[in-house]
Order: C-alpha cells, then structure tokens, then sequence
C-alpha cells in the first residue's frame, strides 16, 4: 500500500478518520504540492552568495573564539569564578559546534561554496561519532526514511518506544532510566546507535563492516577522552605549577596532596614514602586541585551540549504532533508523498532568534527536513512559504514552544514504557489567526548576489566530491 493508497483508502473507508491530512488530497494535489516545495528550494539556491559564506564563517569564528575564551579562564580553574565563566564559554563553543556548525557542514548545506575546509567530505566534528557513520545513520537512513516504522533508526534510537504502533516489550518499561542516561551522554549514544546494532542483529551488517566501524569509533572516543579529560586538565594543571614556580611558591593551595595522603596509607609504607609525600605536599596540592578542576569543567561543558543536543533533537521529532507511518505507506513513494511525510514527521520549536542560532536552526526541524541540504540560516526566511502551502492546502505546519514539546515528548516516554496507549490528538490544519498579517519574510542579505559563489571565488578551493547529504527522495519529474 502506497502513501496514496493510504490516502484513498482512509477517504474511503466507512469510518474515515476526519483528523487525516490526507483524507482530502488527490494523487494529482500532492504531486503539485511536491513542485511547489521544489520551487522553493531552487529559488534559495539561485539566491546563495557571499552573505551566506560570511555568516558561516563568523559562526565558525565565534565558536573557536568562545573555546579560546574558555579554555584560558580554565587554567584558573581553581577559581570559582573562572571555572564557571571558562565553563559556560566552553559549554556554549560546544553547543555551537554541534549544533549549528558540525550537524550543518556534514549535511552538506554548505557543499555549495566548494571551500576547502568548510565542506561534508572533509569536516570532523568534536564528539564521539564519526562523520562517516554518522552521515549514513543519520543523513541517509534518517532524513531518507523519516518516521518509518521498522527503517528509521533514530525512531525512539533503538531503545525506547516512543510512538504506540511500536509493538511493546517488558524492556520498555526501564526507557524512563535509559532516557536519563541518553540525555547526559547523548553523544556517546549516538555514536553507539550509528553502529546499526538492529542491522547486525538481522545480520544485514557484516563482521567486516563492524569492524570498520567499531575501529573509527574507538579512534574517535579515545581522541575525545585524552583531549577532554587528559589534555587539557593536565595542560591547565601544568600552567599552574610555572605560575606557582614563578612566584616562589606564594600562591595559595591545599596544605596535602592527594597522592601524598594515598602514599602514607599505603601498606608497607616507611619512611621514604613519607619522605617522598612530604615533598608531594609541597608539589603537587595545586597541581592535582587545578587538574581536577578543569577535567569536572570539561565534563560539565560536555554535559551542557548533551543535555541541549538531546532536548532540541527529541523536540523536533517525538511531540504529539508528529505522525509515524508503515512501510506499506510509503511504498512506491513518490516526490511529492516524500515531502508530505517530511512535513508530518516533524515538528518546529518556537523560540527568538539567538535560540534558533545555537539550536542549529532546528526549531526549523519542519523546513530542516523537508531541505536538509538548504543553509540552515534560510530556514526562517522559508518558513512562511511552507505555512503558506500548509494553508492553501489544508495542511497541519506543527510547532509550538519548547516547554510544550519538552512536556510532551518526556510524557509519551513515560506512558509508553507500559503497555498499550493510544496516539495523541493531532494539530488541525494550518490557519493563521484571523485579522493577523501574513509572517513577514526575513530580508536575506544574499539577495544582492543572485548568484551562487563560483569555484573561481578566492576563498574557493579545489572541487570536492560530495560527502554531505545523502537523502535520496524521488526524483523529480
């Protein structure tokens, strides 16, 4: 059964469902609904420019600017003060990182300026996964299947059921405690779920690929755990025992050090090991304080971006107004269903524009999947053209604001855990309130340059072959 079998099939039946957005579409509407969304991405990409290079490029600028900034207040870390300052600037650098710079880049969105260094081919991203697994789990399997029950992975991420035509299992039941760990250590989960355990498990992947796979991800991990927790403490560590040595000695620290006090305790221990916790206590105090410090700094940095990755990603994807379909739905899909599931599958988060910028510009999630490959900066100059077709075409446009989708996505998380449960009522179809005007269309700055950058651009590099999106919808007409 088809997406439009689907939708003939409900407009038929002796109990139509009056809350189905496609209960009154034609084969024929959808397919012109499809063009239109086509217009609207070939309309950004005629208009791409020097506007948008520069606004990647001061994202990027800042974000190592705030990392700079954090990292030098960390190697004061003893201080209250610099530790909350160096590790808000670090949190925030990550987030950006993440979210607005990494997620983006490798999505392709920026393939279009052929720079050598800001381009999906080339670009690593500062957490667990690795670019190559995670642009095939997450730019093709996800954004090419969407909200597929039984093929896209992200779907409750293999551990949880988060939508009731999930069959229930007793595992469920823990999916409260496995949320918990999954928002703090969200990268770490992902880069497990990027492994595809469901596809070993059918045996769909080989041994050989695993391997591969298991290899580029322990590079990774054991690259992130020396530069978060081994690197940079001991370097903040170490810029204290110069400062403490330039001084003479003067700065203020513990009066014992922890490895001393260990030492003394040991069995066995004489008087040499006193000795040498003596001159330990005289050492060593503000050289481990320091690099304790900045490792709980940088562990705290790492959870702050978890928690924020985790929230804006599940608030995009699982509130109650998203639909989830069958693959007999979305068989022999065609381009314009495509689009149509994109847009049901997703969910917009409301909030100003410093929120869009360090959420990735995903409280856009609706215009992020339906152009995954668009700069995301676009997103909020699209949307009233999507809110336009959704209200010529009888459509729902979900959003609302993040309280509302933290809330009902952590509510479906705990009633799901138990057996049964029944889908949430859904949005009606798009209407602006009456008496109100249109959303004003944000002014693009790349509007003065119609056209896109060409390779023979100075900051352009050589031609890249493309590693970014991998979404593959139907093909066009």
């Amino acid at each position: 059964m088809t997406i439009h079998e689907a939708k003939r099939e409900t407009r038929t039946s002796s109990k139509p469902d009056p809350r189905s957005p496609l209960a009154h579409l034609s084969d024929e509407t959808i397919e012109q609904l499809g063009k239109e969304f086509d217009a609207i991405h070939d309309e950004v990409y005629g208009d791409l420019g020097d506007a948008d290079r520069r606004y990647i490029k001061t994202v990027i600028a800042t974000q190592r600017n705030l990392a700079v900034a954090g990292r030098v207040l960390l190697l004061g870390s003893r201080s209250k003060v610099a530790w909350v300052a160096g590790t808000s600037c670090l949190g925030m650098a990550k987030i950006l990182e993440n979210m607005e710079i990494g997620h983006n880049v490798m999505h392709g969105q920026w393939d279009w300026m052929n720079d050598p260094d800001i381009h999906s081919s080339v670009w690593d991203w500062d957490t667990a996964s690795t670019a190559e697994a995670w642009k095939h789990s997450h730019n093709y399997i996800h954004h090419t299947f969407t909200n597929i029950r039984g093929k896209d992975k992200d779907l409750g991420y293999e551990i949880m059921r988060i939508d009731p035509h999930q069959p229930w299992n007793p595992v469920y039941l823990a999916q409260p405690f496995y949320n918990f760990l999954l928002t703090a250590f969200f990268e770490w989960g992902v880069a497990l779920h990027d492994l595809d355990l469901d596809a070993i498990r059918k045996g769909e992947k080989s041994t050989s690929e695993l391997w591969h796979d298991l290899k580029g991800i322990g590079v990774k991990m054991r690259r992130q755990v020396i530069k978060d927790y081994i690197g940079w403490p001991a370097i903040s560590a170490g810029a204290f025992a110069l400062t403490q040595l330039a001084s003479g000695g003067n700065i203020k620290q513990p009066k014992t050090s922890r490895l001393a006090s260990r030492l003394r305790r040991a069995p066995g221990a004489g008087k040499r090991s006193k000795s040498v916790a003596a001159v330990m206590d005289r050492a060593l105090p503000g050289v481990e304080q320091t690099f304790l410090a900045t490792f709980a700094a940088d562990f705290t940095a790492n959870i702050i971006r978890n928690v924020w990755a985790h929230a804006i990603i599940f608030c995009g994807h699982f509130p109650d107004q998203t639909y989830t379909f069958s693959k007999a739905e979305t068989e022999n899909e065609t381009r314009g269903g495509w689009y149509l599931r994109q847009l049901l599958g997703s969910a917009n988060i409301e909030g100003s524009p410093l929120f869009h910028v360090i959420s990735g510009n995903l409280g856009y999630q609706v215009e992020h999947h339906l152009y995954p490959d668009m700069p995301s900066t676009r997103y909020s100059q699209v949307a009233p053209k999507v809110k336009d077709i959704c209200e010529r075409y009888e459509l729902p446009y979900n959003s609302g604001p993040f309280g509302q989708q933290w809330g009902q996505v952590h509510r479906a998380i705990f009633r799901l855990a138990l057996p049964g449960g029944k889908p949430r009522p859904k949005p009606d179809p798009f209407h602006r309130p009456p008496h109100s005007a249109a959303d004003p269309e944000r002014v693009s700055e790349a509007a003065r340059f119609r056209s896109r950058v060409p390779a023979s651009h100075p900051d352009a590099g050589p031609e890249h072959e493309s590693g970014g999106v991998n979404v593959e919808p139907p093909p066009r007409d």
